[in-house]
C-alpha cells in the first residue's frame, strides 16, 4: 500500500469511526460473532438437549430465554442459531459477490455485444421473483444448509454485478488504464490489477448489506420448514416451533425474532456507515 492509498483508508476510517450508528451496528456484529464463537462455553447445555420435566418454561436464571414444548433451552438455540444464519449469510453473499464481480468487469470492460448478452442474461434473472424460485428448487432439492447457501448466493449476484459493470465503464477510460494498455500490459492485468481494486466500494457496501438480506431469506425459508431441517437449530425454525405457542408462551418467538432484527438492523446500519465513509461527496 502507497502513501496514498494509506491516507485514503485512514479518511475512510476516520469517517466510519464518526458514525455513531454504523459503530453501533458493528458493536452488534462483533457481539454475534463472539458469542456463537463462545457457544460451548456460554451455553448450559447442547442445542438438542431435552429435558421433559422443564416443558415450556418462561424465561428465568436457570433458563434465560425459557424452554420450548420438548424442555430445550432457548437461549442455547439461538445462541447455536447464530452459527447457522452467520454461515449462511457470509456463505451466501461471497458465492453472490465472486460471480456478480466477475460478470460485471467482463461485461463491463468488454463492452459491445458481450456486454448486450451478460446484461439481457441480469434482465432475465431479475425478472424472475427470486424467493420463489428459491421456493420451487428447495422443494425438488432435499433440505440442506449447504443447498441453502448455494441457491441463494446463485440467486443474488444481479445486483453486484450491475454495480460493477457502472464502475468498469467509467474506470476504464481512466488514465492510469489507458497508460496500462499503453505500456503493453494484459488483459487480465489491467482487469485485475488496475481496475477491480478501484471498483471494490460498491461491492463492499452490497456484500455487507447482502448478508443481512441472506439472513432473512434463510429466515423465511427455514420458517416455512423447508430451510434448515431439525433437529440444527436456526431462528427461522425456533421461530415455527413457537407459532403455536405464542398465546402462552412468547418467549419462543420473540427472543428468535428479537435476534433477527438486531441482526439484520446491524448490517444495514454498517453497510449504509461504509458507503457514507467511501463517499466523499457527503463530506465536502
Amino acid at each position: 500500500m502507497n502513501i496514498r492509498d494509506s491516507y485514503i483508508a485512514q479518511v475512510v476510517l476516520r469517517r466510519f469511526r464518526a458514525n455513531s450508528f454504523a459503530m453501533g451496528g458493528l458493536a452488534v456484529v462483533a457481539l454475534l460473532f463472539l458469542v456463537s464463537w463462545l457457544a460451548p462455553w456460554i451455553t448450559p447445555c447442547g442445542p438438542g438437549d431435552l429435558d421433559l420435566s422443564h416443558v415450556l418454561m418462561p424465561p428465568s436464571a436457570a433458563h434465560w430465554f425459557g424452554t420450548d414444548d420438548l424442555g430445550r433451552d432457548v437461549f442455547t438455540r439461538v445462541v447455536y442459531g447464530a452459527r447457522v444464519s452467520l454461515k449462511v449469510g457470509f456463505v451466501a453473499v461471497g458465492i453472490a459477490t465472486i460471480i456478480g464481480t466477475i460478470i460485471g468487469l467482463i461485461s463491463g470492460y468488454f463492452a459491445g455485444w458481450t456486454d448486450s448478452v451478460m446484461m439481457r442474461l441480469v434482465d432475465l434473472m431479475l425478472c424472475f421473483p427470486t424467493f420463489f424460485l428459491i421456493l420451487t428448487v428447495i422443494t425438488i432439492l432435499e433440505p440442506s444448509i449447504w443447498y441453502i447457501m448455494a441457491i441463494i448466493g446463485l440467486t443474488g449476484w444481479m445486483g453486484v454485478a450491475r454495480l460493477v459493470r457502472a464502475e468498469v465503464l467509467s474506470l476504464k477510460e481512466r488514465d492510469f488504464v489507458l497508460a496500462a494498455r499503453a505500456l503493453g500490459a494484459s488483459v487480465p492485468r489491467v482487469i485485475f490489477r488496475h481496475i477491480l481494486p478501484n471498483a471494490l466500494s460498491p461491492v463492499l457496501v452490497s456484500a455487507t448489506i447482502g448478508v443481512a438480506g441472506a439472513i432473512l431469506t434463510e429466515s423465511a425459508l427455514s420458517f416455512l420448514g423447508i430451510g434448515v431441517p431439525p433437529p440444527t437449530p436456526s431462528w427461522g425454525n425456533i421461530l415455527t416451533g413457537g407459532k403455536d405457542y405464542i398465546e402462552f408462551a412468547w418467549w419462543l418467538t420473540f427472543f428468535p425474532g428479537l435476534a433477527i432484527t438486531a441482526t439484520v438492523l446491524a448490517y444495514y446500519l454498517v453497510g449504509e456507515g461504509i458507503r457514507d465513509a467511501l463517499d466523499p461527496r457527503l463530506h465536502r
